[in-house]
């Protein structure tokens, strides 16, 4: 499957100057939204995301695209769904989800930058053992140090600044921040 071409099609892939929800800048941005709005489109990512997981009891993801991927891989799956969601810093779950000692876990989430919401969220589950995660798209452009396998449906390496190195910074290029600010220009 194309799922490059996929994205393009969605309108998925911007181009532009973009501050990225880990605090790096971007050329390039994935609007995950595109496809998380699209469940014909969604049901693309979950059937090869379905190929990549293993056996759990729970399938538990990061607010609040890797809980719409977590519900549906869990529905599909026959098994629970839960997810983790912002508390200061970091990730909580909350809501009383009941994860057993015994319980196998997988994390899922949609766009793995540096991997910090997939962290975090495993800094969130208390009981259970987590045996990988699996993402929608990993645009990351190195190694990502973890304690469990990390799969992707799509490895699409885009390169990330920190603010002090951005070229689009020193080119001036208005930035854009976006996600749950809409595109706002800051």
């Amino acid at each position: 499957m194309d799922y490059i071409k996929l994205l393009e099609d969605a309108g998925a892939l911007l181009r532009g100057h973009f501050l990225l929800t880990s605090g790096l800048h971007s050329g390039r941005y994935i609007e995950k939204f595109r496809i998380l709005e699209n469940p014909r489109l969604l049901e693309k990512f979950i059937q090869r995301m379905l190929e990549l997981s293993v056996d759990v009891d729970w399938v538990v993801g990061p607010t609040l695209g890797g809980a719409i991927i977590a519900f549906e891989l869990a529905r599909i799956m026959g098994v629970k769904s839960a997810y983790s969601e912002r508390d200061g810093e970091g990730r909580i779950l909350r809501r009383g989800f009941d994860i057993k000692e015994e319980d196998a876990i997988l994390i899922v989430d949609d766009i793995l930058t540096t991997a910090g919401s997939i962290k975090d969220t495993i800094k969130s589950i208390e009981h259970g053992k987590i045996l990988g995660a699996v993402v929608m798209i990993d645009r990351s452009t190195g190694y990502i140090d973890m304690d469990i396998p990390i799969h992707s449906v799509l490895r699409y390496p885009i390169e990330n600044y920190r603010v002090e190195d951005c070229p689009l910074c020193k080119q001036g290029l208005s930035l854009t921040k976006r996600g749950g600010s809409n595109g706002q220009r800051i």
